[in-house]
């Protein structure tokens, strides 16, 4: 999609008095929108809020705001923004809706939370460091946040994550840097921001139904890299986001620089006889390699969390974190619920949370930790196939259950590719649906084995998220004890 930009904003919003009676529409009324209309707000903007949805949070959220001033939109569809200067998308809002055609077409500048929290930032702000990725984004995040810390820097996990980026730059906290995680909503509407350094876990399929193809996602993803100072950092395994760095327009300057789980070559992270090594950051590169950390420092140690480590050290080290407090970063980490999680073996068998594998290339990372699985899977496919996924995985299918919408889906990829593995199905469409799944693949388990949940769909059909499901889930595994 071609993105119109006011010349005249380019320097627009670099100071507080720039805002004053500006006129503003800002479309959706979740954390980050409400963040942003907050900030306007006490900038003296005109501010607009525009949410087709009217439920008790946006309400809630809509109350305060028209207390301080804001007009305020809810139950209908934004259709037109004719009467803003400027016109601030949160990141559910797809890039091709009509409000943000209507405003493109008007000549109306368009920027998503991300843009705004950037003008927003003041004088002396942190430095910027972003995560994007289909999978292993929250993790990676979470891990850079832990390695700065313990390198003593002021810092914060936040856009993405749940923490809004812009209410984080207006704190009035003085922050080092930011470990952001970034999703592909976010990055359609971003036009001057200027990165440390970034990074691209993997690219898969996802979010299709809200870019309406894989190749407007995949597009939308590469622009994490626009702009960027010091590291592009990409996944060696992963020849798209390798293409996303040689495509990127960057500050003069700026490395590529890769990760892998062998062993690295020239300018990249990498793992030797069980050490994280370093073989960018050093000045001897092209003879040696630093130790950063053992595979036994990463919680868990499954080799897609080794990768997210990597990846997590690549950033911290762009940013000057000395070995020693990527080693510490580590062993400190905690990881976020629902990311394979072990609930509990229960007569030889053991219990998995991997809810948070909410699209197909999660699931079969997760899977692939695994030598002998019954599988929990299904939910909203989000307009994804599971051919690939199936066939990757079918060696290891003990057996499946199914639950959720589109089960469909994967049962019929599961016929074509794998017709060999029993499949159970569970039409039940309420949340209590989950102590079925569970007593059904108790059943179909035999000691050694894993009862895996990696849904690889989005939960909202049942529940109203993953961790939701995650819970039920472990809910259903303790009560067979």
């Amino acid at each position: 999609m071609e993105h119109k930009v006011d010349p005249h904003l380019d320097d627009f919003g670099t100071s507080d008095s720039d805002w004053l009676d500006v006129k503003v529409g800002v479309v959706g009324l979740g954390i980050a929108g409400f963040a942003c209309a907050d900030a306007l707000i006490q900038r003296g903007a005109q501010v607009t809020i525009h949410d087709e949805s009217n439920g008790a949070k946006q309400i809630e959220r809509a109350t305060i705001l028209e207390i301080l001033g804001a007009r305020i939109e809810l139950g209908t569809p934004p259709v037109a923004a004719d009467d803003c200067q400027l016109l601030i998308v949160s990141p559910g809002v797809p890039p091709h809706a009509e409000v943000i055609r209507g405003a493109l077409d008007r000549g109306i500048a368009v920027w998503g939370e991300l843009e705004l929290a950037w003008r927003l930032r003041g004088q002396d702000a942190a430095r910027w460091l972003f995560v994007t990725g289909t999978n292993g984004k929250t993790t990676t995040t979470l891990m850079l946040e832990s390695m700065l810390k313990a390198a003593g820097k002021k810092t914060a996990a936040v856009g993405n994550i749940g923490v809004s980026l812009v209410e984080a730059v207006t704190s009035g906290m003085d922050f080092d840097v930011f470990a952001i995680e970034v999703g592909a909503p976010q990055l359609p509407f971003v036009h001057t921001i200027s990165p440390l350094a970034a990074a691209c876990l993997n690219v898969a399929e996802d979010h299709v139904d809200h870019f309406g193809s894989f190749d407007e996602y995949v597009a939308a993803k590469a622009r994490v890299f626009e702009r960027t100072q010091r590291a592009c950092i990409y996944n060696v395994e992963d020849p798209a986001t390798q293409q996303m760095v040689a495509d990127a327009e960057v500050v003069e300057g700026c490395r590529a620089i890769g990760f892998t789980l062998g062993s690295p070559g020239l300018s990249m992270l990498g793992v030797v006889d069980e050490y994280l090594v370093d073989r960018a950051f050093i000045p001897n590169r092209s003879t040696h390699a630093q130790e950063l950390a053992t595979v036994s420092d990463v919680n868990p140690p499954a080799p897609h969390n080794v990768a997210n480590a990597l990846a997590a050290a690549a950033l911290a080290r762009a940013y000057g974190v000395t070995p020693a407090a990527v080693r510490e970063g580590l062993r400190s980490f905690t990881p976020a619920g629902h990311r394979i999680a072990d609930v509990a073996t229960v007569a030889g068998v053991r219990y998995v949370d991997d809810s948070k594998a909410t699209n197909g290339h999660a699931a079969a990372t997760s899977l692939a930790a695994y030598d002998s699985v019954v599988w929990i899977a299904g939910g909203l496919a989000k307009g994804q196939e599971f051919d690939d996924l199936v066939i990757a995985s079918a060696k290891r299918l003990r057996a499946v259950v199914l639950l959720g919408q589109d089960r469909s889906r994967i049962a019929e990829a599961l016929a074509r590719h794998a017709p060999q593995v029993p499949v159970h199905d569970v039409s039940a469409s309420d949340t209590s649906a989950m102590a079925e799944v569970v007593r059904l693949a108790a059943q179909a388990a035999q000691p050694g084995d894993t009862v895996l949940l990696a849904p690889g769909c989005a939960s909202w059909d049942m529940f109203r998220d993953y961790s939701a499901r995650g819970d039920a889930f472990a809910d259903a595994v303790k009560a067979l004890g």
